[in-house]
């Protein structure tokens, strides 16, 4: 396989990307630079005199009419009145000038710079997508650090045959995203090791562990740390329109359990159909199918110790999911109802707990199996392994302080809902169909994603801007959100920032010596493209049916009467 030139028009593109892409700076300066901009727009608009009037989306009421035509009243005297629907069916809402206008406030003014100063630490500590990620990773990690994963990955691995190989690796790929960096480091190369047993090119394995991982990020059948991420980043854009508006971290489960599955037969037909016919005309020492060593096949079994390890760690998984069932389902436990009953539409109580049921549930098999591996031995063992998976989250911390102070620059200058408030009413006036603006959200966040890598990162930017122009058009933050996860996933595997592209790179060459990175973004290109457009598809279909994306996850937004 040899490496590829930069004569052809894809491999000029691809080298184009990652030459912006290396020009940009670091995150952490892109948020710096983006609070420095608002402190600069907010002086010259205050400078300026710059207003917006202030719209707010309305359900429109008509009155209740007697057969006579005359206003029926109320006990109270007032006229009752009925909402109005639209043509679907559901309440009319339209935008309604309140009187009141927006004007900038200046960052660089005496008073500004004081509040910023001031509201520095504030602003840091705050920021809601901060704890949600710590408390999640101090379960995950303790679990990632004694090996959980990789051996759950490697058992699994084993006992699926052949026919079903790829559909199973893909699944895990999906699944492994909840394990964060585990699944990059460990399922590619036991998932070559596999088709090498099974008389397959490898390099078809690792594509479609690849595929599952990175193209496949956002869908699981579990809640992760990335919907409580999400969800913290999408709450306070909403707010910006709706301040009583809360975002619940379950609100996309039903859709991303419902994209496992598509993904998972996406994947398998990418695979059988396009890649692995393909690699199969390729020569044993360019990638192509070649029989298994013996020491392949034992490097990929588990040991004694951890097939015990594990049993142990599916007990304690079952213990702690049993008391979280208890502790939902049982009358009188703390999880259990709602959390207003008077209110019909009061979330569960459950739902408000989801960051530390997260944690519990990845703490108690860890622990269960780093003790019976031998990873675990003490009290001091634990806290250790706690400390190293914080140790980790050091570059994602420091990327939210200056994150948290953009955020919070543009809800103080005003200019966040100034924009909010002019781009939706521009989508209202244009009356764009429901599709094309969930599409172009979807290929916005994919095109964002070839030059900026971090989710969190580039929805920190996006969610304060589209998250209220679209609630102006009825479209639920969380359905903004679902079609910005989808874009951010479809084209991690061919983006040249993708930091774990050098990982892979890495097990293709081991079978392919002179496999270089175009190779590898030609092998995976066929699924992001197949994926991108059929998932997107599949979200609007999704929508058109009308089915909630997942607890506490409307469709469509409904100011409050």
């Amino acid at each position: 396989m040899a490496h590829p030139t930069s004569t052809g028009l894809g491999s000029r593109f691809l080298d184009a990307i990652e030459w912006i892409g290396n020009k940009l700076p670091d995150p952490v300066f892109i948020f710096l630079g983006c609070a420095v901009l608002v402190m600069v727009l907010s002086a010259v608009g205050s400078g300026l005199g710059w207003k917006v009037a202030v719209v707010k989306p309305t359900v429109m009421t008509q009155p209740v009419l007697d057969e006579a035509g005359a206003p029926v009243l109320a006990a109270d005297g007032a006229p009752r009145t009925t909402i109005m629907k639209d043509e679907t069916g559901r309440p009319r809402v339209e935008l309604v000038e309140t009187g009141e206008s927006l004007s900038p406030r200046s960052l660089l003014s005496s008073d500004g710079a004081y509040w910023a100063l001031t509201n520095m630490v504030g602003n840091f500590t705050r920021f809601a997508p901060l704890g949600l990620i710590l408390v999640c990773m101090l379960g995950i990690g303790v679990a990632e650090h004694v090996g959980l994963f990789g051996a759950i990955l490697k058992w699994l691995g084993t006992v699926v045959p052949s026919a079903f190989l790829t559909p199973m690796i893909v699944f895990l790929g999906i699944m492994a995203n909840i394990a964060s960096d585990a699944g990059y480091l460990v399922l590619p190369p036991l998932a070559a090791a596999l088709y090498v047993a099974f008389g397959r090119s490898p390099l078809a394995g690792i594509a479609a562990a690849f595929s599952g991982i990175a193209a496949g990020f956002s869908a699981n059948l579990l809640v992760a740390a990335s919907d409580a991420i999400m969800a913290g980043l999408t709450q306070p854009a909403a707010q910006i329109l709706d301040p009583a508006y809360t975002v619940n971290p379950t609100c996309n489960w039903g859709f991303m359990a419902g994209s496992t599955v598509l993904l998972t037969l996406l994947g398998w037909g990418v695979t059988a159909w396009i890649v692995e016919p393909r690699l199969k005309r390729l020569p044993a020492d360019q990638g192509g199918p070649a029989p298994a060593s013996a020491a392949e096949l034992r490097a990929q079994e588990l040991s004694p110790g951890e097939r015990r390890a594990v049993r142990w760690a599916i007990v304690a998984e079952l213990i702690a999911l049993g008391t979280v069932f208890a502790l939902i389902y049982f009358p009188g436990a703390p999880l259990h109802g709602v959390v207003n009953a008077d209110d019909p539409k009061s979330p569960a109580r459950w739902a408000g707990a989801v960051v530390p049921i997260i944690f519990f549930t990845f703490l108690m098999p860890g622990l269960a199996y780093g003790f019976s591996i031998g990873a675990l031995r003490s009290q001091k063992d634990i806290a250790k392994a706690m400390i190293q998976s914080m140790a980790s989250m050091a570059a994602v911390i420091t990327l939210y302080f200056f994150a948290a102070q953009f955020i919070e620059y543009l809800n103080y200058s005003n200019l966040g809902r100034m924009l909010a408030f002019t781009g939706g009413t521009a989508l209202v006036e244009a009356k764009l169909p429901g599709p094309v603006l969930l599409a172009a959200v979807v290929l916005l966040s994919l095109t964002v994603n070839m030059f900026v890598g971090s989710m969190s990162a580039k929805w920190t930017m996006l969610a304060p801007i589209l998250v209220p122009m679209l609630m102006m058009v009825q479209i639920s933050p969380e359905l903004t959100q679902v079609a910005y996860r989808v874009g951010d996933s479809v084209t991690n595997i061919v983006t040249p920032l993708n930091p774990y592209l050098i990982i892979i790179l890495v097990a293709m060459q081991r079978y392919a010596k002179n496999a270089g990175m175009g190779n590898l973004i030609a092998l995976m290109a066929p699924y992001s493209v197949v994926f991108g457009v059929v998932w997107t598809l599949f979200l609007v279909a999704w929508v058109y049916l009308g089915i909630p994306l997942g607890p506490a996850g409307p469709l469509h937004y409904v100011p409050p009467q």
